[in-house]
């Protein structure tokens, strides 16, 4: 592992010198660690301090380094000069211009150009400034020379800065006359400067460090820092080759073909930036990120390699791909997938699945996706309706690659609806069902009869043949030899996914049955009414408690009279009443009439019946309504008062052979309004369980006197097996 390592980081190593070298070789003289500031001249200006350690008193600086004119250094100069008007200086003062190195560099040699006018122990000194702070000449002038002559001072051990001092050059204790004006200058000046220190470079994130394999373009997040010259140029390389390069803005000059700081400290000291880097130029597998920095003096630093991983190539089709038991028809909405994944080589593993199902109707599930590293199924899936659908899978891997264009493509067939089935008529000796099956089409069916009064059936031998129509057949059966009497017939059918269906019906709803009969019987006549109260006819209510007469006759259809005959007489109660279905006879007298008086009761409905015999048919009078009023009293206390004051109301519901309903029986108070001739509500109540009620009444608007007709009735309620009845009037006279 450690073997594999080096050899990565030679190969890293390599690609970053290759890569940088065009930048090396554009630093031109430039030698590794050391670069060189141009100063005053060339069209470039100062980057000295000027300082006066009179406090400003005595001395004053003139810069003039950038001249308008062609010649670049035609009057340029930076000097100190002496105050005018002043009288003297004292000895030691000084006022001078400093070239500072930035922090971890040195100067290692200056050249320039100086002149000077110098009187009365006034001298232009110039040195080094060591990393103490303490002052060393190296050139010194205590008269007046005005000629522009050049000087060169190389310096074995880095000095941290650079002087030109305008100085007072006696003892503390004596002083330098200022009558005449003095004054040093120099211009030209280029500063040799040492950097030893590398910068400092790191990768400090983007998306293709974010972890786990990327695609596509990604960047690269990275900073740069540099105390001395600063960082002049960031590269970020992907297995030795470049694919970002930032050059960063430094304060420099083109000198005789060489790049020149005009700052001390040219460049930025901290930089970021980030790169975008194409990761699609590269094969598919682990690589190698490195980011370098360069700084001003040529020096390099690089990060450590960085492995990343890179994977632009969706997966192939799933193989093998199989839907759990079988393409066909199924009859649960439930379909689970199954395949296996391609190999992946030097890409990235499986991630998931995305899967769309479509279908009939322009039915689009849309793209969905199922993650999972190595997924290789897919469960539970469902479709909308039955019918048949197509299923696309493709996959995704751990990249997000994916290509819907390699989809595989299942069918889903789904049908859980059962087929329809009816009976036809067919030819002679022959029964015959039609089935239909919009979706997996019939498979299988059978028919069978039995007897009306047998619960047996009998299977025929049966028959599918196909129909004229996609999803249509028939069932199709040898009548057998039938004895007397009525039979019905089965169809049972399935379906290919195995939905079943079974009916007894033909197709316009009607029962399948054959009836076989006994030579013609006379055909029978029944008529029955009710009477009782003031009433008669098919409905008839009559008051709580009282009784009615069932009467009617039996007949030939052509008008003779049965006698003799039993008919059977069947009471069925209202809903809620207590009583149950109650069956009696009665027997037709000479010339067929009949009569049968009904007891006292709860509302029902009557049926009268004859069942026939040998020689007549049966015959039936369905539907007589017998109406039952509910039995209700009311008393009214008192019965005479004054506009204002209350009717205390009290009765009582009966209801034999039903139970009062569980919040009582509801009871409307009414009075009868002359002017109409109608009762008219005045208040509604309810009873207790023992169908008792209470209820009172203000009479507020009554003028004169009034005489006021009251009456309680009992209202229909659902399960109240008796119709609306009411009591007996009462009478109140209201004085107003």
């Amino acid at each position: 592992m450690s073997g594999t390592r080096f050899a990565v980081g030679r190969i890293v190593a390599m690609g970053v010198l290759l890569a940088l070298s065009v930048l090396l070789l554009a630093a031109a003289k430039a030698s590794a660690g050391r670069y060189s500031v141009s100063e005053c001249g060339w069209y470039v200006g100062s980057d000295a301090s000027w300082a006066d350690t009179t406090g400003g008193a005595k001395f004053r600086p003139d810069a003039f380094c950038v001249p308008p004119g062609p010649d670049p250094f035609d009057g340029a100069h930076l000097k100190s000069l002496t105050r005018d008007g002043q009288q003297t200086v004292s000895g030691t003062r000084f006022a001078r211009w400093r070239w500072t190195a930035p922090p971890g560099t040195g100067i290692t040699l200056i050249r320039g150009s100086w002149w000077h006018a110098l009187h009365d122990g006034i001298e232009q000194r110039l040195g080094g400034v060591g990393a103490d702070g303490g002052f060393s000449p190296f050139l010194a002038a205590a008269t007046t020379d005005a000629t522009v002559r050049e000087f060169v001072k190389g310096f074995p051990t880095p000095v941290a800065a650079f002087e030109d001092r305008l100085l007072c050059a006696r003892g503390e204790d004596k002083w330098c006359s200022l009558d005449q004006s003095s004054w040093s200058a120099l211009r030209a000046l280029t500063l040799t400067v040492e950097d030893p220190t590398p910068p400092g470079a790191w990768i400090v994130g983007g998306d293709l460090l974010a972890g786990g394999w990327r695609r596509g373009s990604q960047s690269v997040a990275f900073t740069a820092s540099d105390a001395g010259s600063g960082v002049r140029l960031g590269e970020t390389l992907l297995d030795g080759a470049r694919i970002g390069v930032t050059q960063y803005p430094c304060a420099r000059t083109l000198v005789g073909g060489e790049w020149r700081a005009t700052q001390m400290q040219p460049c930025l000291t901290t930089v970021s930036g980030a790169h975008v880097v194409t990761t699609t130029s590269f094969s598919d597998g682990p690589h190698s990120l490195v980011h370098c920095a360069l700084d001003f003096a040529a020096n390099l630093a690089c990060t450590s390699p960085q492995t990343v991983l890179i994977d632009n190539t969706p997966p192939a089709h799933p193989k093998a791909v199989v839907v759990a038991d079988g393409e066909g028809w199924h009859r649960l909405d439930d379909f689970d997938l199954a395949w296996q994944n391609p190999s992946q080589g030097a890409g990235s593993p499986i991630a998931g699945a995305s899967w769309r199902i479509v279908g009939a109707g322009g039915y689009d599930s849309g793209v969905r996706f199922a993650a999972g590293r190595d997924r290789r199924s897919l469960l539970d899936l469902t479709v909308p309706a039955a019918g048949s659908y197509s299923l696309q899978v493709w996959l995704r891997d751990e990249a997000g690659n994916e290509d819907p264009s390699s989809a595989v493509t299942v069918p889903l067939r789904f049908d859980d609806v059962p087929p329809s089935v009816a009976f036809v008529d067919g030819p002679d000796g022959q029964i015959w069902a039609d089935v239909a099956d919009a979706h997996s089409g019939p498979a299988s069916g059978s028919l069978f009869y039995r007897r009306l009064d047998s619960s047996q059936w009998s299977e025929l031998p049966t028959k599918l043949t196909p129909g004229d129509a996609a999803g249509s057949g028939h069932l199709v059966a040898q009548l057998p030899e039938l004895g007397y009497g009525t039979y019905v017939f089965r169809a049972d059918a399935a379906d290919v996914a195995g939905n079943s269906a079974s009916t007894t019906l033909r197709a316009d709803g009607t029962q399948m049955s054959i009836r076989r009969l006994p030579p013609t019987k006379a055909k029978t006549r029944l008529f029955a009414r009710l009477r009782g109260g003031h009433g008669h006819g098919d409905v008839l209510t009559v008051p709580f408690g009282a009784p009615a007469l069932l009467s009617g006759s039996l007949t030939r259809v052509e008008g003779a009279g049965l006698a003799h005959r039993e008919l059977r007489v069947v009471s069925h109660p209202s809903h809620g009443a207590l009583v149950r279905i109650g069956a009696r006879t009665v027997r037709t007298g000479e010339r067929g009439g009949f009569e049968l008086r009904l007891p006292p009761g709860p509302s029902r409905r009557v049926t009268v019946t004859f069942a026939g015999d040998e020689a007549l048919d049966p015959a039936r009078r369905p539907g007589l309504e017998l109406r039952v009023r509910s039995g209700i009293s009311l008393r009214a206390t008192p019965q005479s008062l004054q506009t204002g004051e209350v009717v205390q109301l009290s009765g009582k519901v009966t209801g034999r052979a039903a139970p009062l309903p569980r919040r009582g029986k509801l009871v409307a108070i009414q009075y009868f309004e002359q002017a109409s001739g109608r009762w008219r509500p005045v208040l509604v109540t309810r009873t207790d369980h023992h169908g008792r009620f209470r209820a009172h009444y203000r009479f507020r608007y009554v003028s004169g006197e009034a005489t006021i007709r009251l009456r309680a009735t009992a209202l229909a309620e659902e399960r109240w097996p008796y119709a609306p009845g009411s009591s007996a009037p009462v009478t109140i006279q209201v004085r107003g």
